[in-house]
């Protein structure tokens, strides 16, 4: 359910999932947990098609990202810009939060640029190294904005 068609929906409810992905940003896992277990969708979109999940580990918050995932969370869903949560949690440097999701079955030859590409991008050899990619694999990437970035290394 994304927010950009529930224009329709009282007030009360789109302040509610304002509410939901808030706490999602923030870590409220007691707030969030709560509704997804009282049958919020756990794979709810904002109107940029961030899910609650993609807000949680771009935010940083390990715990609640394995918790969401544990609820049948997809790891693999990309938001409206092409991104996955795999490739934000690269982005932001959340080490804790890129294992979760790796365990918890999130691609990261996904996306554009995909966490491969992301971690080659800002020298992240050991998440290289857990994503199992190939040598030069995501060197010679394209931002959203379509500029190719290329990694070289050394001086």
């Amino acid at each position: 359910m994304a927010l950009d068609s529930t224009s329709h929906l009282p007030k009360e409810t789109l302040d509610f999932a304002h509410r939901m992905f808030d706490a999602a940003r923030t870590g409220n896992s007691e707030l969030l947990l709560a509704a997804v277990d009282a049958g919020l969708p756990v794979d709810m979109m904002n109107d940029d098609g961030n899910t609650l999940l993609m807000l949680a580990a771009y935010s940083g918050h390990h715990t609640l990202v394995q918790s969401l995932l544990t609820r049948k969370a997809n790891p693999n869903k990309l938001n409206d810009r092409g991104q996955s949560p795999l490739a934000g949690a690269v982005f932001k440097g959340e080490d804790e939060v890129v294992k979760v999701l790796v365990e918890g079955g999130a691609d990261p030859r996904l996306g554009t640029p995909n966490a491969i590409e992301s971690a080659r991008m800002f020298g992240k050899e050991g998440m290289l190294r857990l994503f199992g990619a190939g040598e030069g694999e995501g060197a010679g990437a394209l931002l959203p904005d379509g500029t190719s970035v290329s990694i070289r290394r050394g001086p």
